[in-house]
């Protein structure tokens, strides 16, 4: 079993192995901005003890274009998306859902 940090990152990094979504602010930008966004958040390393307590990578934050960005990613149970996870690290129960954000769409 792979740990949860790698998972994380192995999806945020390529996008693939789980459902990538943008809300309505960051869906409404113009489609090179989006693309930038993307890229930021599949090129983000800035993680510390203070926005990644728990070491699994599954949350950034940073600058674009003077608005703060957030992205997270939840674990949800693959057969049915209505329940959390209950083992995030096990890739075969556990759907990934990456959410890209205006931080005041928190």
């Amino acid at each position: 079993m792979t740990d949860i940090k790698t998972l994380n990152d192995n999806f945020r990094k390529t996008f693939t192995g789980g459902q990538v979504l943008l809300t309505a602010g960051i869906d409404s930008m113009d489609a090179e901005d989006v693309a930038n966004i993307m890229l930021f958040v599949q090129n983000f390393n800035d993680f510390t003890p203070d926005n990644d307590p728990y070491g699994e990578h599954d949350f950034g934050s940073f600058i674009y274009h003077g608005n703060k960005i957030f992205w997270k990613i939840d674990y949800y149970y693959r057969f049915n998306t209505h329940f959390a996870s209950e083992n995030p690290a096990d890739a075969t129960i556990t759907k990934r859902v990456l959410t890209i954000m205006f931080a005041d769409e928190w």
